[in-house]
């Protein structure tokens, strides 16, 4: 594979026993916060109102980060506490036949 790849085999090896790189280990300690966080809110805040609870705490990252985050944890906001405006229900009228 690595006469394939053009790769040399000691970098090959170098990669496979090298530690996770610093911002994997701070996405990982990001996630477990990220999931804190939901589950303290019933599991219903989204992305955002999570950001805002994760800066209320101190902690310091962009938005679009945690969006990646969450979408790799499977993290969604809950949605729809009201009705949906234009679902209405019952029956539907009866219309009378046109005479003209």
């Amino acid at each position: 594979m690595c006469r394939v790849l053009l790769v040399q085999h000691s970098g090959f090896y170098a990669w496979l026993r090298s530690p996770m790189s610093n911002r994997a280990k701070d996405d990982r300690r990001l996630t477990g916060l990220i999931k804190q966080v939901w589950l303290e809110s019933g599991c219903v805040y989204g992305y955002r109102n999570i950001h805002d609870d994760l800066r209320s705490i101190g902690e310091t990252c962009c938005p679009k980060r945690v969006w990646r985050l969450t979408q790799l944890a499977g993290i969604k906001a809950q949605v729809g506490y009201r009705r949906r405006p234009g679902s209405y229900g019952g029956s539907p009228a009866i219309v009378a036949p046109n005479h003209l």
